[in-house]
């Protein structure tokens, strides 16, 4: 009977030891100090290329959200801010400065002039501009409803806004957001220019006045009530916003992915996010299952629903290097989006928390936490923050979730051999199934992951594209680990 509870214990163990020996073996191979007798890996850089092209938000799972973390993976063609404004009243003066403010802050900013348009076929480089950028600010001036171009420009973003989850962030020039909204004042008389010129169709200027309304009551900023009208202040003030906006990141995801849709849907409806109500889900399991991998995509979904959010990733790490304290400055200040004053103690950072978080409705990750100290620093109770918020806890001590009686448990286990096989084949192959003459060997991997997903992953990336000679080599090393150094591990 005892060695039957004893095998499985050896197993995790073992697993545990290879993951341990993978990711050494694996920064080996990224820092190029790996050398296998037999031959070299010419293709090592064009590897290693392809890892970081991989590295992306999965569109599957990100359908309707832009793409992930922008500042970073974009080409330096494509745009973060839209700026939409009517040249002749604007152009010289305060969408200069602001786009001035902008590019020097290293936002990637498209500033369109509908004085330099031709014709009144709306360009596709328009068009793909918008698109593209994750912020829309139109620029509420006198003049802006009396051009074609800018309402034009309004109805597609209205339209991205909703297909793209694109943020539009209005600013009322000299115009007040009510008569935007009710196209009264210099927009009433916009609109009897354009109906008496009767080029257009009645259903076109619909549109252009439901766009006007709906982005009207988005809250923006108003210059027009400012009572100095400090407009360089004012521009920084846009400028930081934008930044920190932009820095919402969507947490990156590896896009060679197998069997978690089910999990996260399943996570999801415990999750509640439709719900108002505070809820706290608990993800366990052992490591190198896909914690992480599936909390990430979780909160990328969440994201655009909450104003505060943070992810603390390896808690249990960083609370060994750096304090409990570090992680505590580091929960205020994401969700306030201020630097935090220094954190003197874990009892000081407690009493911040509960003080300045407590009207918060918060998105929080917190990553491989370990001890029920790390839960009672940083979420000791529900009530810290608003109601509606939603908590993802990850851990593989499934014991530090009854401090906080976690509304529900999700337990992530390892994959079956066919899932295993498809996984390793995607980064050893950038396929679901092996290559016919690396059949065997491949075989041979699913055997010694024992089902756990990222060894699977840094198997399959430290295999790729080497020859067979190496591969078996490899193998031979995996295979052969002594068992007192399993158990040492």
């Amino acid at each position: 009977m005892l060695e039957y509870l004893w095998l499985p214990c050896v197993v995790t163990i073992a697993a545990i030891a290879l993951y341990a020996i993978l990711i050494k073996e694996f920064l080996k191979k990224r820092a190029g100090q790996i050398a296998v007798e037999g031959g070299t890996d010419n293709d090592s850089a064009t590897n290693d290329s392809a890892t970081k092209n991989g590295t992306v938000e999965r569109a599957a799972r990100t359908c309707t959200l832009p793409p992930v973390n922008e500042m970073e993976t974009s080409s330096r063609s494509d745009y973060e801010v839209f700026l939409s404004f009517r040249g002749l009243d604007t152009r010289a003066s305060f969408t200069d400065f602001l786009y001035t403010s902008l590019k020097d802050a290293g936002i990637r900013t498209f500033r369109d002039d509908e004085e330099l348009r031709v014709g009144e076929e709306f360009a596709p480089e328009l068009l793909q501009a918008i698109k593209q950028s994750k912020i829309l600010i139109p620029i509420f001036s006198k003049g802006y409803a009396s051009s074609v171009w800018c309402l034009k420009e309004l109805v597609q973003m209205v339209e991205c806004q909703k297909t793209g989850g694109q943020k539009i962030m209005p600013i009322f020039y000299d115009v007040a957001p009510s008569e935007v909204r009710h196209q009264t004042g210099s927009y009433k008389k916009a609109f009897v220019s354009h109906k008496r010129k009767r080029r257009y169709e009645e259903k076109t200027i619909g549109e252009w006045m439901d766009a006007l309304t709906a982005v009207a009551d988005i809250n923006g900023w108003n210059l027009q009530s400012m009572p100095n009208r400090q407009e360089g202040q004012f521009v920084k003030t846009i400028t930081q916003k934008v930044f920190t906006e932009l820095k919402k990141a969507y947490l990156v995801v590896s896009n060679c992915l197998v069997n978690v849709d089910n999990h996260v849907d399943a996570i999801m409806e415990l999750i509640g996010a439709q719900t108002s109500e505070t809820r706290i889900i608990g993800i366990h399991g052992m490591g190198g299952i896909g914690k992480t991998t599936t909390a990430k995509i979780i909160y990328n979904q969440l994201l655009e629903k909450f104003e505060g959010c943070c992810f603390l990733s390896n808690i249990r790490e960083m609370s060994e290097r750096k304090g409990i304290e570090f992680l505590q400055n580091q929960l205020i200040s994401d969700i306030l989006k201020e630097k935090c004053v220094d954190i003197r103690n874990a009892d000081d950072g407690i009493k911040i928390i509960k003080a300045r978080l407590s009207k918060k409705r918060v998105l929080l990750l917190l990553d491989d936490v370990h001890e029920k100290n790390h839960m009672d620093a940083l979420v000791g109770e529900r009530d810290w923050f608003d109601k509606g918020s939603k908590l993802i806890i990850t851990t593989r001590n499934k014991e530090v979730l009854d401090v906080l009686e976690v509304d529900d448990r999700y337990e992530l286990t390892g994959l079956d051999p066919d899932l295993s096989l498809q996984l390793f084949c995607k980064h050893a192959f950038r396929r679901d199934s092996p290559i016919d003459e690396y059949i065997n060997e491949s075989n041979r991997v699913i055997h010694i992951a024992g089902g756990l997903p990222l060894a699977l992953e840094v198997m399959g990336s430290l295999l790729s594209r080497k020859n067979k000679k190496m591969w078996d080599a490899t193998l031979k090393k995996l295979e052969s680990v002594p068992d007192d150094k399993v158990q040492s591990d």
